[in-house]
């Protein structure tokens, strides 16, 4: 499944090293994004598991993402979404899913995709913007330090960020966007504006959102809803 690189393992948080996570994506010269969940029977509900001990929160810079350790995260399920992705679309289906439950964001610059999981199960999906050219997104993975509803930038002209959630202390966030092909941002993951608000209503402080430039895991033995 493109876009979805991985989530949740019982204990997250010793599995994550800390350390500078360098690199950055360029757009992709396609405006339709190819969104394959593999095969994989029908998803069964289940129950949650207990959350992970969080790890202590640390104001990092975009350059001082944690790596992550690809053997610690497991995909229980991912959602079953017809057809490619286009900028502006996204997906969100909780039924099934359990109620409570560690939430892990992935972000794969390179398939400009986003993924939110709880407990190991994927409730939602979107198309990104990202930041490509001047400030570029970092890679690495971090936790969620704010969240504002109706935030305004102090850097960008007071310009809108509706369902903010700051990830660094240099600003980069993840909010809602007008996400459109041929669009990028100064290095923050944009989102449409309703998945946004769905984001932000499933969220917490210190939840992590981990973001590389490619897919990193198997997703194989994750079943899909629908």
């Amino acid at each position: 499944m493109a876009g979805v690189i991985g989530t949740l393992a019982r204990s997250l948080g010793p599995k994550l090293l800390i350390g500078a996570v360098l690199g950055g994506g360029a757009l992709l010269l396609t405006d339709k994004i190819d969104r394959n969940a593999g095969n994989a029977t029908q998803a069964k509900p289940a129950e949650a598991t207990a959350a992970p001990k969080p790890l202590p929160l640390v104001e990092r810079r975009s350059d001082q993402g944690m790596k992550v350790d690809p053997h610690a995260l497991a995909v229980k399920r991912v959602l079953k979404i017809e057809g490619p992705f286009e900028h502006g679309d996204y997906a969100w289906d909780e039924e099934g899913a359990p109620a409570k439950g560690p939430v892990i964001i992935t972000v794969d610059l390179k398939a400009q995709t986003l993924s939110v999981f709880r407990d190991g199960y994927e409730i939602g999906a979107a198309v990104i913007l990202y930041g490509a050219t001047d400030k570029q997104s970092p890679l690495g993975a971090f936790p969620i330090m704010q969240k504002d509803a109706d935030h305004y930038s102090s850097t960008y002209n007071n310009a809108p960020m509706p369902y903010m959630q700051r990830l660094t202390s240099d600003g980069v966030a993840i909010h809602g966007s007008d996400v459109k092909w041929g669009y990028a941002t100064h290095g923050c993951i944009g989102v449409p504006k309703e998945f946004a608000q769905k984001l932000f209503g499933v969220t917490k402080v210190g939840d992590m959102v981990i973001i590389t430039n490619g897919k990193m895991l198997d997703t194989s033995k994750a079943v899909v809803s629908g």
